[in-house]
């Protein structure tokens, strides 16, 4: 067991992979011995991914205000504090916060054998994000 004590630097997320202003907080530290990866990722208004997929697919918790996603061929989809989301091994999506509210999630995910996380796709377009909610 380690506790680990120093609290996680916030940085901002890579501009090749997000839309807007995105902070990481980086919660599980990558090492030789794990794949696991666990991120709060907190997005302003409108702020999101862009198309990616992961090797073994991810989790993502909301903690924080409301957001959207939305898998390749799906309808957007409202995302609110306690939804989670479990994104299937490979598949294609995006996730991000509200027009209109700040948004933060816990993402949780286990990189490939090769240490990869994410396989990032083209941005999301306006009309992509600004297409209706499901239901």
């Amino acid at each position: 067991m380690e506790i680990i004590r120093n609290r996680p630097q916030t940085t901002n997320a890579p501009p090749d992979w997000f839309t807007g202003k995105v902070f990481i907080d980086g919660i599980d530290p990558a090492d030789e011995d794990s794949r696991l990866r666990t991120f709060r990722v907190h997005f302003t208004p409108g702020a999101r991914t862009a198309w990616h997929s992961h090797p073994h697919g991810q989790v993502l918790h909301v903690t924080d205000g409301v957001g959207r996603v939305q898998r390749r061929g799906g309808a957007v989809e409202e995302i609110r504090v306690g939804d989670t989301v479990r994104i299937a091994p490979g598949e294609d999506h995006w996730h991000g916060a509200d027009a209109t509210s700040f948004m933060t999630h816990l993402a949780i995910h286990q990189a490939g054998e090769d240490g990869v996380d994410a396989v990032w796709g083209d941005r999301v377009s306006d009309d992509e994000y600004d297409a209706p909610l499901a239901g």
